[in-house]
């Protein structure tokens, strides 16, 4: 072994036992920047040394955007779930039925264990000699998807162990999590850009493992727990004994707890039931499994369930908090969107300070009062909505809540968004929100994607550079970033100049939906573009002419004649036109149209292997077609890959939508 490779050994060893350290033990012993220099000296050495390459190097945890559709792998050991409880007494009644089965009296004690119940996506982990060599999804419980390029990025799963009593071959069965702090992160992000938001952590992690795109999974920070090891010969009698053998290997698990009777069971409920809104991970229930390995043997299984475990679910989660003030705030159109500000409250995992009120008329039908003590919930839900008034705890006197008359930031009188519930700011040259929000939605990852520029610097932009429009962007120089913008480095100045000259590329239909032209979303300006090709064009267009558009009614069509006709708008657009922004589709483009798919709704579903799911939904569009997320009678056909779900397939043939698969579609649109 020569130095060069002794030395790449020795900093993967050292940056996995960190990542250990950090992700499952959650006590670093090294600054990130030690980190980062160690992870650059590995970078560097791999690079110049390729023949030492390593699949489950550290280096790859940041993942690669050239992962491909996933193979389905059958699962040595069929993945079965477990059967669900929601009362003590059915608790109960399973340690009742798992004695009679064991041959013991219905009342006779047993040996259980309690741990959370993690609200995530399954996973099987395989190792060999120490090294993970596959993981898998549930799928189906008999087959699922190979995603091990995916949770290769996962930080909390051990790449390769560190010396010890493993097996040489082993499976360690878990949840793929996404935690509270990373999902919350994640939605601002898609609410900002105008995505649909994830539901909860469960759906985000599960869209997130099935992501064609591995750099992107380790962006979104995925997070695992272990509750089960699986293999051939084990010397571990209880499971309690094999999680401490996995907890001593590496691996991150949830806290067991040895319950000797149901009193215990009982205590365990009510302790979790509270505590659980503290965890950094989101649960719903808890999971009791008989000890003995023995036993589990003895009993065996059902068709589907395990008789020696039983999950418990708690109840939706509700709680009340005084309200303590309404704020009024401005988006980058203008519209004024009440906020509740609350007694911080603990729900589902995060503490909860505010809610959105909507719109005027959600605060009159719930009658809220100032002070009131008001039912908010949350459930597996991101964003806290209030559900109800407690009437019986109001104030003496107090008075209801009354939407505002003005911009509460620059005085203007509000006016109603017609055939809306909205009020709206009129003020959109000099309301300085409105200002910076689309300065922020310029910039934004679907939109003219220029990096470097957050929240806290199109606010510092707009105050110490004079950036107003989006166009002022194209004017920055390194010496205007240097010396105006607050702790602003020759890095983080030259990070910025980079994505502000890479917009100059982006295509003609992101640089419409990036000028915030009301009524004009991401999907919309793709239709736009498509059917009219250049903005010159659009511009010229009226009212009667842009409405015979697909998916652009009269109000729509209003709102970008009315852009247009606005001189400084009009003055904008010279300004980026000149900074050399790609104002037509390309001629690649253009030679790439058809119209073969003209009309058709499609549905997307499954795993695909000579396209990604993105590269499907662009092809469908640039032929003609529209991407629907839900089946119903209109739809046209389903685009299905492997592994289709079965609740969509279902639909699908009780509706007669015609399946194709990708030969077909390929076939279709030649």
């Amino acid at each position: 072994m020569d130095l060069f490779e002794q030395r790449i050994r020795q900093l993967r060893d050292e940056l996995n036992r960190h990542n250990h350290n950090y992700y499952v033990l959650n006590s670093p012993t090294i600054s990130d920047q030690e980190f980062d220099a160690l992870m650059r000296e590995l970078q560097d050495l791999e690079e110049s040394y390729p023949q030492y390459a390593d699949p489950l190097s550290p280096t790859q945890r940041v993942g690669s955007d050239l992962t491909k559709g996933f193979t389905q792998v059958t699962h040595e050991r069929p993945m079965m779930s477990l059967s669900n409880s929601y009362s003590i007494g059915e608790v109960e009644d399973f340690l009742r039925r798992a004695a009679q089965g064991l041959g013991m009296s219905g009342d006779a004690p047993l040996e259980i264990v309690g741990e959370m119940k993690y609200d995530g996506t399954s996973i099987s982990l395989t190792y060999e000699h120490g090294r993970l060599t596959r993981a898998v999804t549930r799928g189906d419980g008999t087959r699922g998807d190979d995603v091990t390029a995916n949770v290769i990025t996962i930080r909390s799963i051990p790449l390769e162990l560190p010396a010890g009593d493993w097996p040489e071959k082993f499976e360690a069965r878990g949840e793929i999590l996404l935690p509270w702090e990373q999902f919350e992160r994640l939605n601002r992000e898609r609410a900002f850009n105008e995505e649909p938001l994830f539901a909860n952590p469960r759906n985000a992690a599960a869209g997130t493992l099935k992501l064609q795109n591995s750099a992107e999974v380790a962006r979104r920070g995925l997070d695992a727990r272990i509750y089960f090891l699986l293999a051939d010969s084990l010397p571990y009698p209880t499971h309690a004994a094999r999680m401490e053998a996995l907890r001593a290997w590496g691996f991150k698990t949830g806290e067991i707890t040895i319950l000797p009777n149901i009193a215990a069971v009982i205590e365990f409920i009510s302790y979790w039931d509270k505590e659980r809104k503290n965890l950094p991970v989101a649960t719903d229930g808890l999971v009791f499994k008989l000890n003995n390995i023995a036993q589990w043997e003895q009993l065996g299984a059902t068709a589907k369930s395990p008789r020696w475990a039983i999950a418990y679910k708690f109840a939706p989660e509700r709680e009340a908090t005084r309200l303590k003030s309404v704020s009024f705030e401005v988006g980058r159109t203008g519209v004024i969107t009440p906020v509740a500000n609350l007694e911080p409250v603990q729900l589902s995992g995060t503490v909860v300070k505010r809610a959105s009120l909507h719109n005027e008329d959600i605060i009159r039908s719930l009658d809220i009062h100032d002070g009131d003590m008001v039912l908010v919930e949350k459930g597996g839900e991101i964003i806290p909505k209030i559900v109800g008034v407690d009437t019986k705890q109001r104030l003496s006197g107090s008075e209801p809540i009354r939407f505002v008359t003005h911009c509460p930031i620059c005085g203007t009188a509000l006016r109603r968004v017609e055939g809306e519930a909205a009020w709206q700011c009129p003020n959109s040259r000099h309301c300085p929100p409105q200002i910076v929000g689309r300065i922020e939605h310029f910039v934004s990852r679907h939109a003219m994607n220029i990096d470097g520029v957050g929240s806290e610097i199109a606010v510092n932009l707009n105050k110490y550079c004079g950036v107003i429009t989006p166009a002022d962007l194209y004017d920055l120089s390194a010496d205007d970033l240097l010396t105006k913008m607050p702790q602003f480095r020759e890095k983080s100045t030259q990070r910025l100049l980079d994505g502000i000259e890479a917009s100059r590329a982006v295509p003609f239909e992101r640089v419409l939906y990036a000028l915030s032209i009301p009524q004009v979303g991401e999907t919309t300006a793709k239709t736009i573009a498509r059917h009219v090709n250049d903005l010159d064009t659009l511009m010229t267009m009226s009212v009667e002419d842009l409405s015979t558009l697909p998916d652009v009614g009269e109000k729509t069509a209003t709102c970008i004649v009315d852009y247009f006709a606005d001189t400084e708008n009009r003055q904008m657009v010279e300004r980026l036109r000149a900074a050399g922004l790609q104002f037509s589709l390309s001629e690649q483009q253009l030679s790439g149209m058809s119209d073969k798919l003209a009309g058709k709704k499609v549905v997307i579903s499954g795993v695909f292997a000579k396209h990604t799911r993105d590269e499907y939904k662009a092809l469908i569009e640039q032929h003609g077609g529209k991407n629907v997320s839900s089946i119903s009678k209109a739809t046209s056909f389903i685009l299905a890959g492997e592994n289709m779900g079965p609740s969509k397939l279902e639909k699908a043939q009780k509706l007669g939508v015609a399946i194709l698969n990708e030969d077909d579609f390929l076939a279709m649109i030649e």
